[in-house]
């Protein structure tokens, strides 16, 4: 880890109960200088020192940057000047995206010496709302897995189970929201990977709708690529719903190539009480079964939404099989996913993709795939879209698994695509993780996730709840009531 040489030194006024404050708790405790930023800092950087080797999440920490910037929000504070709602707020950042002075390599060996002159565009707009930005965290290499590794860093554990990995590609920001290394953190997202983490490790996360949070500036691509990739977001990751909703606030708006004639306004939540909402319930395809212990934890949520009122309907279903929304997800993704590809290698993707008994050889094909191929399947897209469109003229939101399992032990195994999971004693295909997530990113939906407690074998679950395009607010007003009712987070023993 690129720390510094001087261990920082926790202040004697803030305890480790401090470090779990949400990020809208400490911004007012810093407004009322009941706490200064620095002291904040100090107290992060401390539990970084002690907490951070056997998780190894935070992998690159730029410490007297971060003081100075601390110094400068306490010093603007008392000129009575505001930086903004995340005044003096130290945070983390995933290491895919560019970080100005900061180390930022993707996971990458190639990039990692890279430090960025440039922020992300989600970055530069939590510096702009007053963010101390002190570390990045870990990923897999650029953040193509659903665990969280790299020959740059090493491998993340999961705080709840050093065996069991934190999930990916966002595996390094959920683990350090849920050990209280940082408040709030800033993932991406294309195949559930703000998601899946966030289930794993117990915390928050927000998938924006498609389009609404600019991402220019993540690797990959190369750095000083302009093209965001197709499905994949950026959002905020948190310990509370109400962090998730000033993280978005912050995040969400125009581009620079649309500022000068668009602006955001995302319509209210359709509701204010959580009796009026109207749920659909979606935890079952025989395609991609849910772990008996998983499935027991989303049951209970789905039973405490139905008891505080709400209209729960275990049936209804948008006018499209599973299956068929998953595929067209896939074929998507392995296009997505291969945008930064050489020629030479999309040309021997070509070639495996037509060996039909070869391990990949689908995602080959996908990923290879000409383009009047994508456009066909980009129009079964927009077709999935239009009947989730109608789907929500009736329903506000639908709740469903994020995982069919908890988190997974570690496994780096090669090739990925012959990696297994174990779902009720029956090995799975690996990909499967993606599938519940991919149903919703694939139709560019918003998706809010929730801890729904722990399973049996000790280990956190999360729900998905997804919503109408562009109705962020419904899903996180929905998430929020929700919460309330199921718990929300818990603190992993030991930390």
């Amino acid at each position: 880890m690129n720390a510094e040489a001087t261990a920082p030194t926790a202040p004697s006024d803030l305890t480790d109960d401090n470090a779990f404050s949400s990020a809208l708790e400490v911004a007012a405790a810093i407004r009322a200088r009941r706490i200064s930023s620095r002291d904040y800092l100090e107290l992060l950087l401390d539990r970084v020192e002690r907490l951070n080797p056997p998780l190894n999440t935070v992998v690159t920490l730029d410490a007297e940057r971060a003081r100075g910037e601390a110094d400068a929000a306490d010093r603007a504070l008392a000129d009575g000047r505001s930086l903004g709602p995340l005044h003096g707020v130290a945070m983390t950042i995933k290491d895919s995206f560019q970080t100005v002075g900061m180390r930022t390599t993707s996971g990458a060996p190639e990039l990692s010496g890279h430090v960025p002159e440039v922020d992300a565009v989600p970055v530069a707009r939590l510096r702009a709302a007053g963010a101390v930005i002190f570390g990045k965290t870990n990923l897999p290499i650029y953040a193509g897995d659903t665990q969280s590794y790299n020959e740059v860093f090493g491998q993340t554990n999961n705080p709840w189970n050093l065996e069991r990995t934190p999930g990916g590609s966002s595996g390094g920001s959920a683990a350090a929201l849920a050990a209280g290394l940082t408040p709030l953190e800033l993932g991406s997202d294309i195949g559930g990977s703000i998601r899946g983490p966030a289930s794993t490790c117990g915390v928050f996360g927000h998938k924006p709708s498609y389009g609404i949070v600019p991402a220019l500036g993540q690797i990959p691509g190369p750095p000083g690529t302009l093209t965001q990739a197709d499905i994949a977001v950026a959002g905020p990751m948190a310990r509370t719903v109400e962090d998730l909703e000033l993280g978005l606030d912050i995040l969400a708006g125009p581009d620079d190539w649309h500022a000068p004639g668009y602006r955001l306004e995302l319509p209210p939540a359709r509701h204010e009480n959580l009796a009026d909402y109207r749920v659909a319930v979606w935890f079952e395809e025989p395609s991609c079964p849910i772990d008996d212990r998983v499935l027991e934890r989303l049951e209970r949520a789905a039973d405490a939404l139905e008891a505080a009122g709400a209209t729960v309907d275990r049936e209804a279903r948008p006018d499209f099989p599973f299956d068929y929304a998953t595929r067209v997800f896939g074929q998507l993704l392995g296009a997505a996913m291969c945008g930064g590809f050489s020629h030479d290698e999309i040309e021997e993707l070509a070639v495996r993709g037509i060996r039909e008994d070869e391990e990949g050889a689908l995602a080959a094909r996908w990923a290879s795939q000409r383009h009047r191929a994508w456009l066909s399947a980009n129009e079964r897209r927009l077709q999935m879209r239009r009947k989730w469109h109608d789907f929500f003229r009736e329903w506000d939101a639908v709740l469903l698994p994020c995982l069919p399992t908890t988190a997974i032990p570690h496994d780096h195994s090669e090739p990925m695509g012959a990696r297994r999971i174990t779902v009720n004693g029956e090995q799975r295909a690996y990909g499967e993780q993606t599938l519940w997530v991919g149903l919703t990113g694939v139709a560019y939906l918003p998706a809010t996730v929730i801890p729904a407690g722990t399973a049996s074998d000790g280990l956190p679950v999360g729900l998905q709840i997804a919503g109408p395009f562009l109705e962020d607010r419904t899903t996180l007003d929905l998430a929020r009531r929700l919460s309330e009712r199921i718990g929300g987070f818990e603190r992993p023993p030991g930390y």
